[in-house]
């Protein structure tokens, strides 16, 4: 019989939308601004909640709800998003700072939805407000910071083998070491060869002095390069949730740059110190008095610049060693840091420390930073960066006996410095220094308008496909809405669940899906007219209609999937984000335009006697 549907397809078609509508729905309730407080050192209970729920009702903030959600961990949720910094400050003051206040936002969708994993689309930055950073990487302190590290590792070795050398330089992308006489080098050169395999080594003569030039080659700088780039970015990633800011995006972008976005951050400020904090530790024994000139480098203290020390260039172990960071305060109420290395850190800190009890060890605070200035080039005013170091000590304290992988730092000026260098350490120090290339911050009104307005252009494009449809097509106008209805609700589904980021490119998409979401019943419409124009009847015309434009549709969609493909190949965020939208609206708009729709037409006038269609 013409028209009619096994009972497997229906049956199909119907749980299909039924999931669809299950997995759509989480997106009908948005996201709740919220405070999330949480300590590791302290307690947090009730009557500590209803304290600060109290602070902040005096401050005229609306809190929507506030409940415990952990032993020490609490979330405070509130009514409006511009109330979130205000609401954070007066938890900060209200509580000690044994606690971590956070800025968040907590999901809103019913225990029934989450138990089955329907959860909302994840909206994107220009959609939920946030900040937007562009990080460089910077290539050439890289490169020196590793020749700075080889050059310390070969001094150590060179002086176990017996090896006399005068001094080590670094210059471009070279190291240079110099020796009294040739017999010196040529022993360290067979040394150095055997451990060093990416650098060329020449011999140089300058008069009697000898000299050994080990030149990085280019596949090593690039390596180098791109080591530095993958550890920043891991970085990076370990801060930001740090920062506990829900579905950030850190990612890669060309050879050298990184993308950070932080939806939902409103102090912009808190996160960029955060976030490009270049900040690492060196600790280095302090320099006996007969130690070479060559070898040793002298520094301010950083809490009294009047003060310095000369501190040995060889370096123990550096931030990169730490596995774990906690501040906490010494006897006398002081704050302090306590570290625990990794197993080799561990080592490395015991051999230097069980032979030098006795000797001053130092903690070194190294930070990057980058001036600008402006310059004149080719008759054009340029930016120019100009990178900085600064190296400070600590701390200075006599090692009283063999330290291992557990230690604290003492001398810092406030808990919050304690906490901040905890916090760094703990998520790893930046491979090479990193400067912001670009700033962007977007506020949550700005946001909410976003969504105000990606939402009505999606109800006036509907709209008039709709009127369209109806004027058009009449009866099976409305049979072709009805299917447009299914589209958009699975739609949403497909994007919910695949965990795609909603963006205003994204509703772009969704706005083009519903304009082509009706091509294929168009199609199928337009042939079923010119078979009724050639006097077929009517249930074959309609048999005939949705049969022979299948192919018609298939090809058309299949191209535009083809470009939607290549768009998210080789685009960046914005473009992937309109070319995720528009595929996933292809596969869905054909599901509904071609077994929807018959589905319907089938019901409704399927297998039964018609003299006249309204189409």
């Amino acid at each position: 019989m013409l028209n009619r549907y096994p009972l497997w397809k229906y049956l199909l078609i119907l749980i299909v939308c039924v999931v669809g509508v299950i997995y759509a729905l989480p997106n009908l309730y948005p996201q709740d601004p919220a405070v999330q407080i949480s300590t590791t050192n302290g307690s947090l209970d009730s009557q500590q909640l209803d304290r600060v729920t109290q602070a902040l009702a005096d401050d005229d903030i609306q809190v929507k709800s506030a409940a415990m959600t952990g032993t020490n961990t609490a979330l405070i949720r509130l009514d409006d998003a511009e109330q979130q910094l205000p609401a954070r400050e007066v938890v900060d003051k209200a509580l000690d700072d044994k606690y971590t206040v956070a800025l968040n936002l907590a999901d809103s969708t019913p225990s029934w939805l989450t138990s089955l994993s329907a959860a909302p689309m994840k909206l994107g930055l220009d959609l939920r407000g946030g900040v937007h950073f562009l990080l460089e990487v910077d290539m050439d302190a890289a490169v020196k910071q590793r020749l700075e590290a080889t050059a310390s590792a070969i001094r150590a070795d060179l002086r176990d083998q017996r090896i006399r050398y005068r001094s080590t330089d670094v210059d471009d992308n070279a190291l240079h070491l110099e020796f009294a006489n040739s017999e010196d080098r040529d022993a360290a050169r067979d040394q150095i060869s055997q451990t060093f395999r990416e650098f060329q080594l020449e011999d140089r003569e300058e008069g009697r002095r000898a000299f050994l030039d080990m030149t990085l080659t280019e596949q090593s700088i690039k390596d180098i390069q791109d080591y530095a780039v993958q550890q920043n970015l891991t970085t990076i990633r370990n801060r930001v949730n740090e920062l506990g800011v829900s579905e950030p995006l850190v990612q890669r972008q060309g050879p050298s740059r990184i993308v950070v976005e932080l939806p939902g951050v409103q102090d912009t400020a808190e996160a960029k110190r955060i976030v490009g904090a270049t900040a690492n530790l060196e600790f280095r024994l302090e320099a006996r008095p007969d130690t070479p000139e060559a070898e040793t480098e002298t520094f301010p203290f950083r809490n009294d610049p009047q003060r310095s020390a000369t501190l040995s260039r060889d370096v123990i172990i550096t931030g990169d060693r730490v596995s774990s960071a906690s501040q906490g305060f010494d006897q006398n109420g002081r704050p302090q840091v306590n570290i625990n290395l990794d197993g080799t850190g561990g080592s490395l800190m015991n051999q230097a420390t069980r032979t030098n009890i006795g000797r001053n060890m130092a903690v070194l605070y190294i930070d990057h930073s980058t001036d600008t200035r402006t310059v004149t080039k080719d008759g054009r005013q340029v930016q120019e960066r100009i990178p900085t170091t600064s190296r400070s000590i600590i701390s200075l304290a006599t090692v009283q006996s063999a330290l291992s992988n557990r230690f604290r730092i003492t001398g810092l000026d406030s808990p919050t410095e304690a906490s901040e260098l905890a916090l760094l350490l703990r998520s790893g120090s930046l491979a090479a220094p990193i400067y912001f290339v670009q700033e962007r911050t977007i506020g949550p009104s700005l946001g909410a308008q976003n969504i105000e307005r990606g939402i009505f252009s999606v109800l006036v494009g509907g709209l008039l496909v709709v009127a369209f449809m109806l004027i058009r097509y009449k009866a099976f106008g409305v049979i072709a809405n009805a299917a447009l209805a299914v589209n958009l609700v699975l739609l949403i589904a497909a994007m919910s669940m695949l965990g795609a980021t909603l963006t205003l490119p994204g509703i772009a998409g969704i706005v083009l899906t519903l304009g082509m979401a009706v091509d294929a019943n168009v199609l199928i419409y337009e042939r079923i007219r010119e078979e009724l124009r050639r006097k077929t009847p009517a249930q074959q015309a309609i048999h005939a209609g949705y049969g022979r434009a299948f192919t018609s549709i298939v090809d058309a969609n299949l191209t535009t999937l083809l470009v939607a493909v290549v768009l998210f190949s080789i685009g960046t965020g914005p473009i992937k984000g309109f070319a995720v939208t528009l595929s996933l609206g292809i596969l869905t708009s054909m599901f509904t335009g071609i077994m929807v729709s018959r589905a319907l037409v089938n019901l409704s006038i399927g297998g039964k006697p018609v003299k006249k269609l309204w189409i």
